[in-house]
């Protein structure tokens, strides 16, 4: 299961230095509503060596608005406690997913 990231717990997290992809999100999205089984999917897969989780911007926004975060869904990918050039727009396969956490891991 994804992580559930907020503006209280995100930027602990990501200062953790552990590579981190955030998926932002609303329930009004019907492409994030669609992705939301695949990065749940993600998560257990990549547990251990990734932080995948959901950051819902109807609830939270203050890290969406400092990351700039304009259309949904968006993906983020941060490692050692920072944003890395990686990111994601619109709707995306598990295999684009994958082969951006691989990406990731590598950096």
């Amino acid at each position: 299961m994804a992580f559930t990231f907020t503006d209280e717990n995100v930027n602990e997290i990501i200062e953790s230095g552990k590579p981190v992809v955030i998926d932002f999100w609303a329930t009004w999205c019907g492409p994030c509503m669609a992705m939301s089984p695949i990065i749940d999917e993600l998560a257990t897969e990549y547990d251990g060596q990734v932080i995948i989780g959901k950051y819902n911007v109807e609830d939270e926004t203050d890290f969406s608005t400092d990351n700039r975060i304009m259309s949904l869904p968006t993906i983020l990918f941060f490692k050692d406690g920072k944003k890395t050039s990686i990111r994601l727009a619109g709707s995306q396969s598990k295999e684009t997913l994958e082969e951006k956490i691989k990406e990731l891991i590598a950096l």
